[in-house]
């Protein structure tokens, strides 16, 4: 059975103009599957869109949508109408690197409602079609950085946990129903906002940074085997370290001191 066969015909990415979400976005066009992509910037987003359909032959529709809207959720369903999303993809997110006090509030109420507040309203409704089909696939996007508390990280990380957690109790409910989810726990991608922060090495067994394609085949050929994985070997291997041997109190240190040296932050 091919991939569109076991999903359908359609997938939705949210967070959908470069980086991770356009590699997810030409991964499924690959697999034959029309498009709906989401993003805040138009520009970008319809470049990508065009990119698709001239290389691939599949429809694509780009909607453009701030995220961290309180109606988002329902913007996107207005704009789909009758399409049906088949497979979801929820890569968008958005991060504050820095003192926790050093930002306003409101970065974290935003990152908080883009990394959570809107997959959980997006999964209750096109999950809960998929569910009602007996049929789907649904991606999230969490983080390693979720795995323990990650000073001058900690909104992004919290939210991260949130998502893992989200995708493994909702691959327990709904795979007896014919829907697969997972979270894909990621570490560093060579992303464009990745590149932008200017990271610095921080640690001599920090995994090498990954590529957006490498993430993505590894998670379209996992989901459906497990309800969440630590995508790349180095990262595997670190978060072993981290959660296994490592007290709760080394990890979380361990981690906080690496944020502290790549971004340069002084206390």
């Amino acid at each position: 059975m091919t991939f569109k066969e076991k999903y359908g015909n359609t997938a939705l990415v949210a967070g959908a103009s470069e980086g991770m979400g356009a590699a997810y976005a030409y991964a499924l066009a690959a697999r034959g599957l029309n498009l709906v992509l989401i993003a805040r910037r138009k520009e970008p987003l319809e470049a990508t869109a065009r990119q698709i359909t001239k290389q691939f032959g599949v429809k694509v529709l780009p909607i453009v949508c701030d995220l961290a809207a309180a109606d988002a959720t329902q913007q996107i369903v207005h704009a789909t109408g009758d399409v049906v999303i088949d497979f979801l993809v929820y890569n968008a997110a958005l991060s504050y690197i820095g003192p926790y006090l050093a930002t306003h509030l409101s970065t974290h109420t935003n990152i908080a409602t883009v990394n959570a507040l809107t997959p959980l309203a997006m999964l209750h409704y096109f999950g809960g079609k998929m569910v009602e089909r007996h049929k789907g696939g649904i991606v999230i996007m969490a983080s390693i950085a979720g795995f323990q508390g990650s000073g001058y990280l900690s909104t992004y990380a919290a939210t991260k946990a949130f998502n893992r957690v989200l995708a493994e109790g909702l691959w327990y409910e709904w795979r007896p129903l014919g829907v697969d989810v997972i979270a894909c726990c990621a570490g560093a991608i060579a992303t464009p906002n990745y590149i932008n922060t200017k990271p610095v090495k921080a640690s001599p067994i920090e995994p090498r940074v990954q590529l957006p394609e490498e993430v993505v085949e590894e998670c379209l050929r996992r989901i459906g085997t497990t309800p969440s994985f630590v995508s790349g070997t180095g990262n595997k291997l670190v978060s072993f370290l981290m959660q296994h041997v490592f007290s709760r109190k080394k990890a979380v240190t361990m981690m906080g001191d690496s944020m502290k040296k790549m971004y340069r932050i002084v206390r």
